[in-house]
């Protein structure tokens, strides 16, 4: 008979299977999250107190889009709405000055890719400060 004490262990924690599922969570959370935006829009807006007298000799250029999905190039009507007419007035207008600041008017009601369009094919031509212009919305309270 063995009447000798048994050796006690001590009890241990095996966290190799914990590291396992924390970095394959790290490598997830890695893959699914965005380093880039997309889409992403260049706006400069005016700002009154920084704008010289001076600035600006050439008239600015003007891009309306109507309801319809028609396209207004300085408030001169094109023929039809198509890029490549748009793009055709746009360089008539401008020549090869790409500095030009151009105001893109669209009806409300404007379809959303007429829109899209004219933003495209000024982006393509090198139009770099394009503003949009809005109206500024009423209270309901105040007529």
């Amino acid at each position: 008979m063995n009447l000798k004490p048994r050796r006690h262990e001590e009890p241990e924690i095996n966290v190799v299977s914990l590291i396992d599922v924390v970095l394959l969570l790290v490598v997830f959370f890695i893959l699914s999250s965005r380093f880039t935006d997309e889409g992403r829009l260049r706006v400069h807006l005016p700002r009154a107190a920084a704008v010289p007298a001076s600035e600006s000799p050439s008239e600015p250029l003007v891009v309306s889009v109507t309801q319809q999905g028609g396209y207004l190039v300085n408030s001169r009507e094109l023929i039809n709405s198509s890029p490549e007419t748009l793009r055709a007035a746009l360089l008539k207008e401008a020549g090869g000055n790409r500095a030009l600041r151009v105001t893109l008017r669209a009806d409300a009601r404007a379809n959303y890719q007429s829109v899209i369009t004219a933003m495209d094919v000024l982006g393509r031509l090198g139009f770099a400060e394009v503003n949009i212009a809005t109206v500024k919305e009423e209270p309901a309270g105040k007529p």
